[in-house]
């Protein structure tokens, strides 16, 4: 389909630029940005006068739930929630059930999903069978299934050699290796962070050195093996400062943040409310200004939405029971957009943690405009305001700590690969 995109405000995240002039998408891709080219006629024209163009947003943590937990959501569902969100790529953990340890699951996931002509699913492959930490997966056959790295999502490998080997199987190959940052011991029963709130609602802690601890293991078997390692989700100051220290060090390591952690603190749990009830758990102050810090100097390559639909009945339970997670493919842009405003920060810069820097860790040609891209594209409105209502959410999950708030941004058509996915009416 010919689409003309009319009279918006081009944000260019990788380039820091914001112009304004019209988009022309043919055959799956930019083909113009500015004048027409020779013969084109549209099929579709968007009005975006007053609106902005950006790249479609690129997430690096989206649980879909397919296969195995449809009864918390489908794959129909959440793709339709990316749409609604902007996001037009996204990277699903392997933590389905059945596994995605064996080709023929992935192989099913991304014939799925491309059926559906939605957003651009990536999934990670199972660093070890059935995510038990004991035996590696056959990684180069799970890359030719589609997989673009290893995770063992929120699974921790325990014995170190097995981990060991693992990174030693993925550098020889060149493959990334996905890694959350928290000690399987140190963690073990805590369900908010320890301090001062966890205390004084009697609610068994998570120390910061469950992440430092499981951090500097990672880093000295990186030195060892060479390996590259994304580390999802760090949550605390001190994290931070080692993931900036390894940077300057040299080690092949990127890293993202929720955007949950940007915004939230262990003082929101209030009084055991538990669409608070995280993983990682939310965690003071000082840690939320050390991670907006890391995202403005650029030590935090990315956020994510860490999108997580369940049962209203895994929420409906006191905190400590909860199932941790929330919903966050629909508020990834209007929480980007919060953050930005509150950090006096410019939009293109702000937007570039969820477009082209996290493009830049999946080594994917994606989170860019320009002439010859594919056209990946959300067209929002900067100006609107909504409230989140968990009755008019898309996901079939309908948990979020943010329920209630008022947030800035909302996304009025979704563009993949040249394919008008969402149109706001």
């Amino acid at each position: 389909m010919k689409i003309q995109i009319q009279g918006g405000t081009i944000i260019d995240p990788a380039a820091g630029t914001e112009t304004r002039n019209d988009v022309f998408v043919a055959a799956g891709r930019i083909v113009a940005i500015g004048e027409a080219p020779a013969d084109f006629s549209a099929a579709k024209i968007i009005d975006a006068n007053g609106l902005h163009i950006a790249p479609g947003f690129v997430d690096l943590s989206a649980r879909l739930r397919e296969p195995g937990f449809e009864h918390k959501a489908t794959l129909e569902s959440e793709m339709a929630a990316a749409m609604a969100g902007g996001v037009t790529s996204l990277v699903c953990p392997p933590d389905t059930d059945p596994t995605l340890d064996e080709p023929g699951l992935v192989e099913m996931l991304k014939f799925r999903a491309q059926k559906l002509h939605q957003a651009h699913v990536y999934p990670l492959g199972a660093l070890t069978v059935g995510l038990k930490g004991e035996s590696i997966t056959e990684m180069v056959e799970l890359t030719e299934a589609g997989c673009i790295g290893f995770s063992q999502a929120d699974n921790p490998i325990v014995d170190t050699r097995t981990l060991l080997r693992a990174l030693q199987y993925a550098t020889t190959y060149g493959y990334t290796v996905w890694l959350r940052p928290q000690d399987a011991f140190m963690a073990k029963g805590g369900v908010a962070a320890s301090g001062a709130v966890a205390s004084r609602l009697g609610l068994s802690g998570v120390p910061v050195s469950a992440e430092t601890i499981a951090l500097h293991t990672i880093f000295e078997l990186m030195r060892v093996t060479g390996a590259r390692v994304h580390l999802s989700h760090v949550s605390s100051a001190a994290g931070v400062a080692l993931v900036r220290a390894a940077k300057a060090e040299g080690l092949a390591v990127t890293c993202d943040v929720t955007i949950n952690h940007v915004h939230l603190t262990d003082v929101d749990i209030g009084y055991f409310d538990s669409q608070f009830r995280l993983d990682p758990p939310l965690r003071q102050q000082r840690d939320r200004e050390a991670i907006r810090s890391g995202l403005d100097d650029g030590t935090i390559d990315a956020i994510c939405s860490d999108h997580t639909p369940l049962d209203d009945d895994e929420k409906l339970l006191p905190f400590a029971e909860a199932t941790p997670g929330a919903t966050g493919l629909e508020l990834l842009l209007s929480l980007t957009v919060k953050w930005a405003r509150e950090a006096n920060m410019p939009l293109a810069k702000a937007l570039a943690r969820i477009t082209s820097a996290p493009a830049d860790v999946l080594k994917l040609p994606a989170g860019r405009i320009a002439v010859g891209a594919l056209a990946d594209i959300c067209v929002f409105d900067a100006d609107a305001s909504w409230r989140v209502d968990p009755r008019k959410l898309k996901s079939q999950g309908r948990n979020s700590p943010f329920l209630g708030y008022e947030l800035p941004a909302r996304v009025r058509a979704t563009i993949v690969g040249g394919h008008l996915a969402y149109e706001s009416r």
